[in-house]
């Protein structure tokens, strides 16, 4: 059914269902956040969330599909690329829950791994492929980077070091971009 706006009522209640699961998720985690939560944050019926979603894995795929947003990274200097992708991170991950129970989520769950990966050779292997030396080695640089990466963001924002907490935005890039550099072109 269309409403008078031209939008599909449909359409308002998934958009709906994923806010009210990223928010879930966020808060509570992949294996505590229930259907049944889910619905009454979303204020409908739980079997409409089956309806749309099939289950909680396909709800939680949907709910955390997210774009690294790579676009522009290769423009600039080749040599300053990891710095650039350094502070890139920073500025994705500060605050962004949904990633972060993501990755919670990615530890635990082999469907959830399966998303997080996909998204990640998707999303950073073109990148790779334009500036990687070697573009049979791409999809290892990619790992390498995405090691590095997922490391800084689990010891920063889940398991929260205290020295790695600490670092401010420049000491991030100053440690962390040589090192992305490196698998970037080196």
């Amino acid at each position: 059914m269309t409403s008078p706006s031209g939008t599909r009522r449909s359409d308002g209640t998934r958009a709906a269902i994923l806010a009210a699961a990223r928010q879930r998720f966020s808060e509570d985690g992949y294996e505590r956040a229930t259907i049944r939560a889910i619905a009454a944050d979303a204020d409908i019926d739980p079997s409409m969330v089956m309806r749309y979603y099939g289950n909680k894995e396909k709800l939680f795929a949907a709910a955390a599909e997210f774009n690294l947003e790579l676009t522009g990274l290769e423009d600039g200097p080749l040599d300053e690329m990891g710095a650039r992708l350094a502070s890139h991170v920073i500025r994705l991950w500060d605050g962004d829950e949904t990633l972060m129970a993501l990755l919670r989520a990615a530890v635990t769950n082999d469907p959830v791994a399966e998303t997080a990966r996909r998204i990640f050779a998707t999303q950073l292997g073109p990148v790779l492929r334009s500036v990687c030396p070697n573009e049979e080695e791409a999809a290892k640089r990619a790992g390498l980077i995405s090691s590095q990466v997922l490391g800084l963001v689990l010891t920063r924002y889940i398991l929260k070091f205290p020295p790695v907490v600490a670092l401010t935005k420049e000491e991030v890039v100053h440690w962390l971009g040589p090192t992305l550099q490196r698998y970037l072109t080196g």
